[in-house]
């Protein structure tokens, strides 16, 4: 596939990957089968679960047209837009701003293609006009992380985004979500499996950013028109809004969830985008993605609770945790024990209180919308920080016995922390559904 800018002929070697059904397993927790099918792949973000096991699961419901579909922790719309490939009626809700908009855009997917080729091909065309030598030295992390002559190509394209588009356009939001998810294949540093940036380490494949951005141009273009053609509908809706206490879902309107909460496992949700959004100046440094980003999530690591200075006396007291509350108790109150004898002194427990407060919240929240006879799937993961079991599934599985839902059952799925050498602690861990009705 060929292109002229600018007076200059491009070849481009986009090996668009086949978007026929795919036919292995579908696993719950795996986001990277994602990145081989249309429009999910517009963006990588590791904290989501597989698109096909959601499709396999909405299908086997045998559900209606006029089903409503949920999910209180939509990511980047992964299952939002499996509703909308089924024709179905869903929402979701993201608390995390750059995710947020990276969801939105993905729903975009009925745009203008032309207006949108048309947008990024004049984008590049404006930002290979601009000579002005542009140093990186304002942004330490984009000094790390890119060479001078990349950083030069991708600021002017900012630059350049900046002066053309008004915020809000659709097809400036595409332009944007294309600039924005070619940054790591630009990048000659490492990237963590779960998105953290590795500056001291290397890859060998680097792209070029003009032509990166008019490859992924033609894939997402690519991935609209198979959306067209497949019979993708306009049913789903993502809004920005806390699963802890939601305030834009009528009461009794929601039929199925199918969600994915984050872990106790001390990830630091906040972080995962720090690339992205220091690129952008949404952040300029680690210090700031606190009040960007991380005051607004659950609180599932350590960071969130140190920053937040937490009292467990305070956090015990909550009511919601009642049910759970004497084993929950037991188990932070060794961990503020044992944090005394580990180097880094993590907060976790106040951040293991905090967690199930937060998730206590969302079922109170989820019984007040879910209709009588609803299901819920949660796929979740156990944690056991400092060598400490947690055991999430049961837990959470009392707490929505205590707002009202009649069952629950845990199916595991598959066992963690069996593979990383550096694993601080052999207590054996699992990965499942958990299923809520009634």
């Amino acid at each position: 596939m060929s292109t002229i800018i600018n007076n200059q002929y491009f070849l481009f070697d986009l090996d668009l990957p086949p978007v026929q059904e795919n036919k292995r397993r579908a696993r719950t927790g795996a986001f990277t089968d994602n990145m081989k099918l249309p429009i999910h792949r517009w963006f990588r973000y590791s904290a989501g679960f597989s698109a096909e096991w959601v499709e396999k699961m909405l299908t086997s419901e045998m559900l209606q047209n006029e089903t409503v579909f949920f999910d209180p922790f939509a990511g980047s719309g992964t299952s939002l837009l499996v509703v909308e490939k089924l024709g179905l009626k869903g929402f979701g809700l993201e608390t995390h701003p750059f995710v947020l908009r990276i969801a939105k855009i993905k729903l975009s997917w009925n745009a203008n293609q032309h207006k949108f080729l048309t947008a990024i091909s004049d984008l590049i065309e404006k930002a290979q006009k601009i000579e002005k030598d542009i140093s990186p030295s304002d942004v330490p992390l984009l000094y790390k992380c890119f060479t001078r002559d990349t950083f030069q190509r991708l600021e002017a394209l900012r630059l350049s985004f900046q002066d053309s588009f008004s915020p809000g356009e659709t097809i400036a939001d595409l332009v944007w979500l294309a600039l924005t998810s070619i940054l790591r294949d630009c990048s000659g540093v490492g990237t963590a499996q779960w998105q953290y940036i590795l500056p001291n380490k290397s890859k060998s494949r680097v792209l070029e950013p003009f032509s990166a951005l008019m490859n992924k141009a033609y894939l997402m273009v690519h991935d609209m028109q198979y959306a067209m053609d497949n019979g993708f509908q306009k049913t789903a809706l993502i809004i920005n809004d806390d699963a802890r206490f939601i305030s834009t879902v009528d009461n009794q309107s929601i039929d199925i969830v199918i969600t994915s909460p984050p872990y106790p496992n001390n990830y630091d949700y906040a972080d995962a985008t720090r690339l992205e959004m220091t690129f952008w100046r949404d952040i300029t440094s680690w210090g700031d993605i606190h009040e960007a980003v991380r005051k607004y999530l659950i609180r599932s690591c350590s960071q969130h609770s140190a920053k937040d200075r937490l009292c467990l006396d305070d956090l015990l007291d909550d009511p919601a945790i009642e049910p759970i509350r004497d084993e929950l108790s037991e188990v932070c109150k060794t961990l503020e024990t044992i944090r005394h004898e580990k180097g880094g002194k993590k907060t976790y427990h106040t951040m293991i209180a905090a967690y199930f407060i937060d998730l206590a919240h969302t079922w109170i929240s989820l019984r007040r919308l879910c209709k009588d006879n609803s299901k819920l799937c949660f796929v979740i993961g156990d944690s056991a920080p400092y060598g400490v079991y947690i055991p999430v599934d049961e837990w959470l599985g009392k707490l929505a016995l205590s707002v009202g839902f009649k069952h629950y059952k845990f199916e595991k799925i598959r066992d963690r922390n069996i593979k990383w050498k550096n694993r601080k602690h052999r207590i054996p861990l699992k990965e499942g559904n958990l299923w809520v009705s009634g």
